[in-house]
């Protein structure tokens, strides 16, 4: 229930909380946390785009584009895991991680514009 609930508020933070779901699912609790980590996904996505449309702050047209991209990259994503072994899979996907967090440790801080 913690893991749960740090991930939503990290989530909501838009800090991608599923990182951390999954590091908890796998490594203690000993399961495969991609599906649940989906599942968890769903309420916490549907919450952050109501209030994103509530204060107009999605470009329909980007986000139809997105969700095109990102429907043709799941189905390939799902085409290419079934062929790739799961222990595989999870080392790319931690270095992925590791990757990702080495870099915006070590990003330089970006310049304010004013606008």
């Amino acid at each position: 229930a913690l893991a749960a609930t740090l991930s939503g508020i990290l989530g909501a933070m838009g800090m991608g909380g599923g990182g951390v779901l999954i590091i908890y699912l796998t490594l203690i609790a000993g399961l495969d946390g991609a599906g649940i980590n989906l599942i968890v996904f769903i309420p916490c996505a549907l919450l952050a785009l109501f209030f994103y449309l509530k204060k107009k702050l999605i470009d329909g047209r980007a986000a139809l584009f997105a969700a095109a991209a990102g429907l043709a990259g799941a189905l390939a994503g799902t085409w290419l895991s079934g062929m790739i072994e799961t222990g595989v899979l999870r080392r790319i996907f931690g270095a992925m991680l590791l990757f990702i967090g080495l870099r915006e440790v070590f990003a330089k801080p970006q310049k304010k514009s004013k606008s």
